[in-house]
């Protein structure tokens, strides 16, 4: 039997916190949500999250890459600032829409985030 795909881990401080800024900035499902442990969901992917007192993220670089394809870059970029992200350089221009790269409230780099045009 072929292994499946079960979710994405990621440690943070906060875990409610973090389960917020998804679900408020990215449209996630919360499936489970306690102080040490959360799971969400965007369509098939299942991210998990679990709370870590150390700064684990920073000192050993376990850091998951998550990319997304959102309707409306500048309205989710305000959104997901708002809930404390920070900006990894400016949002750029490229031929296939416009793309942003963010580090969420425990430094996990969301990016890219990526706008397709959409042509009339």
């Amino acid at each position: 039997m072929a292994a499946s795909f079960r979710w994405v881990l990621q440690l943070h401080k906060d875990v409610p916190k973090a389960a917020r800024f998804y679900s408020e900035g990215l449209d996630f499902s919360i499936n489970v949500c306690t102080h040490r442990w959360a799971e969400l969901q965007s369509g098939p992917l299942k991210l998990a999250l679990m709370h870590s007192s150390r700064d684990i993220v920073v000192q050993k670089g376990y850091s998951s890459l998550l990319s997304f394809t959102v309707d409306d870059i500048n309205n989710s970029v305000t959104k997901l600032l708002a809930l404390g992200a920070e900006l990894d350089g400016p949002i750029k221009y490229e031929i296939h829409g416009k793309v942003a790269a963010l580090r969420c409230v425990d430094g996990h780099m969301l990016g890219p985030l990526s706008a397709v045009l959409r042509h009339p």
